[in-house]
């Protein structure tokens, strides 16, 4: 049988491994940062009745400019944007893909700060982008300081910040995304994937964007919609930076389907949005209880936590996962992360974690 090895691969992507997380059928499944609480039936009801009436088209292209799911966005994000300002692909990680595709490529680089979002990396290999991994301060924190010393010393072509920090959970300040804008002549990106579980009256930075053509925010509805599967992902920017994702997007790359499942979600955002206030609590009482268990919980504006103080990290894992838990072994040495789920699916975690003692 032939081999990977055995194919004319990239040279850049020799010796890669594949995005993914376990996807094992337990029943408390808390490793992907999925939203667990699921769409509420009455809002389910109208999406199903928006893809009926969508299926009956679909022997035609879709809107190309998918207009109305623009419109849709830009009316839910707020802020003064207008369709003009509205990009959006299958998930987020298609959206930072056709940034880098634009933007970067051989001979440009993209820098992080590690920690972070693993597949920023994997985006960079798969577009010819030489990925920087910069680093943070104590805690996983970023100061601008940090930042814009790592932009002074690399000169990339690209920023990634993620905001709040994926996976450590820790929020970025406004300060920094502006010291790190100020410092670059590229352009800066910031992943806010997680904004919807912050602290009511945090600041996004979309408020950033007036004035600053170079500043990119990306945003998906996976999380704090519950829609992973539907695979819908955004950005808000200048009207120059949609007019050259264009470039490289494929065309009519949104489906019919996809863009109905969209328009008719957004049009039941506080219903949507209402389960975020119980995910929130569930985060916060996961810090509390894993600190009253001896572990240390990174603060987190996400909806997941951090948690140092782990022994040996994949014995915790196996043991949990034996107990039909799953956790997210991220490589961090001496710790895990959790997704916040469920009042019911936190309480068998937590309970599970407390029986199997510190290891």
């Amino acid at each position: 049988m032939t081999s990977l090895n055995d194919l004319p691969l990239r040279d850049n992507l020799r010796g890669l491994t594949p995005y993914g997380a376990p996807q094992l059928h337990v029943p408390v499944a808390l490793n992907v940062n999925e939203n667990t609480h699921g769409i509420p039936a009455a809002v389910a009801d109208d999406i199903a009745a928006a893809l009926a009436v969508a299926i009956r088209t679909v022997n035609r292209y879709p809107d190309r400019e998918f207009t109305e799911l623009r419109d849709s966005l830009a009316r839910y994000l707020g802020h003064g944007l207008t369709r003009n300002n509205i990009w959006a692909a299958n998930g987020s990680n298609e959206v930072l893909q056709q940034v880098l595709q634009a933007f970067g490529g051989p001979g440009r680089s993209v820098l992080g700060f590690a920690p972070t979002y693993s597949m920023y990396s994997l985006l960079a290999s798969g577009t010819g982008t030489r990925w920087i991994a910069g680093g943070r301060d104590a805690d996983f924190e970023l100061s601008p300081a940090t930042a814009v010393e790592w932009v002074d010393r690399v000169a990339p072509d690209l920023v990634f910040l993620c905001s709040p920090n994926n996976p450590t959970g820790t929020p970025l300040s406004l300060e920094t995304i502006e010291a790190v804008y100020n410092a670059t002549d590229g352009i800066v990106v910031v992943d806010e994937a997680y904004a919807e579980f912050g602290p009511d009256g945090s600041p996004s930075a979309m408020s950033l964007l007036p004035g600053r053509e170079r500043l990119l925010v990306s945003r998906t509805m996976s999380k704090a919609f519950a829609f992973a599967g539907a695979r819908v992902g955004y950005l808000a920017a200048d009207p120059a930076v949609t007019d050259a994702l264009r470039l490289v997007r494929l065309p009519y790359h949104l489906s019919a389907l996809t863009q109905a499942a969209a328009v008719a979600a957004l049009a039941h955002s506080p219903e949507m949005l209402a389960m975020v206030d119980d995910i929130r609590g569930q985060r916060d009482r996961l810090v509390s209880e894993l600190a009253r268990l001896g572990y240390t919980p990174l603060r987190s504006s996400s909806n997941f936590v951090l948690f140092g103080g782990v022994e040996d990290p994949r014995a915790t894992f196996e043991a949990l996962l034996a107990l039909g838990i799953l956790v997210r072994d991220i490589g961090i040495s001496g710790h895990l992360r959790v997704t916040a789920g469920t009042e019911a699916e936190t309480t068998a975690f937590l309970e599970a974690l407390e029986g199997l003692g510190r290891q």
